[in-house]
């Protein structure tokens, strides 16, 4: 079938490149689709600690490099491409991109990912990365000893704000309301830590700083005042970790896979969607644990899957 790819993954991410890699190795003809630059979330880390494997000094650009340079070298293609429409319920699954050029394939990965729902006040993108964070299992250990505040009040926010006493000075809970969302059995461990401190009814209003975070206004949701919070003098900043939710990039594949209440797509424990061929891998799944390790499992799991199924299907 001419022009026809073994394998399409769409997005370029660290499961995106995984499945791209097991899938090229496996004599597959790989195609891999991305919108912006390859990385994801990953591209925007400064310092990779928890990877296995990592050698000194890696970051996270370095690091998907180091995947783009392998995916490469084994065959498979990597093309800039945005996926604007996708027909996938036939044998031959058919996505349309951008420009108005279409793609046909066996089997398709999404690994579009999700990302973090922001704040979306001044200095926040500034200073991500120099402060401001969204993962604590990825930054926390840049901050102990240090003073963390932590948004949010769901259980992801609690959850993260006491694993995150065991690397800061003192963790302040931050929090629109006057009261917890979270699982009580989680505000009870929270209430009862000593390093754990709580600002109730307020937001974080700005974010400011030169090169790092240096001190943030908070907004009191009820009055109205503002109240600059500034870092203290022995360290010259501390850590602003945000936990508002994530949002899946899930939007052109409404009413084609089958999705869950929060938009994420459902698939069995071999990364199988409702749809034959079709696959999902990495923070595309709702998942515990966002991290690049549990991404690149899902990449190789389901690409040696998509194998799988052209084997056994006729075209």
């Amino acid at each position: 079938m001419e022009n026809v790819y073994d394998l399409v993954i769409i997005g370029a991410g660290p499961a995106g490149l995984s499945a791209g890699l097991y899938g090229a190795r496996s004599r597959m003809n790989v195609l891999i689709l991305e919108k912006e630059k390859s990385g994801g979330q990953i591209v925007t880390t400064s310092d990779i600690a928890n990877y296995p494997g990592s050698i000194p000094d890696a970051t996270g650009p370095t690091l998907i490099k180091r995947m783009v340079d392998q995916c490469e070298e084994f065959g498979a293609k990597i093309e800039k491409g945005t996926v604007e429409e996708v027909d996938l319920k036939g044998k031959i699954k058919k996505l349309h991109l951008k420009g108005g050029s279409e793609v046909e394939s066996k089997s398709v990965i999404i690994a579009t990912g999700a990302y973090p729902r922001r704040l979306n006040v001044p200095g926040e993108k500034e200073f991500t990365g120099k402060g401001v964070s969204y993962c604590a299992t990825c930054d926390a250990d840049f901050f102990t000893d240090m003073e963390i505040y932590c948004v949010g009040g769901g259980d992801t926010a609690v959850e993260e704000a006491l694993f995150l006493t065991k690397f800061a000075s003192k963790v302040t809970i931050v929090h629109r309301r006057d009261e917890l969302r979270a699982a009580k059995s989680i505000q009870e461990k929270a209430f009862k830590n000593e390093k754990i401190n709580f600002l109730w009814n307020s937001t974080i209003d700005e974010i400011r700083g030169d090169g790092i975070v240096e001190e943030m206004v908070v907004k009191n949701t009820k009055t109205g005042e503002k109240t600059v919070i500034k870092a203290p003098e022995e360290f010259g900043t501390f850590g602003i970790f945000v936990f508002v939710g994530y949002i899946p990039n899930t939007e052109i594949f409404k009413g084609e896979i089958e999705l869950n209440d929060k938009g994420y797509i459902e698939t069995c424990q071999n990364l199988k969607t409702n749809i034959p061929g079709v696959y999902a891998a990495g923070d595309i799944r709702e998942k515990s644990l966002r991290q690049v390790i549990t991404a690149a499992a899902d990449g190789a799991i389901a690409a040696i899957q998509a194998e799988r199924h052209i084997e056994s299907i006729e075209y």
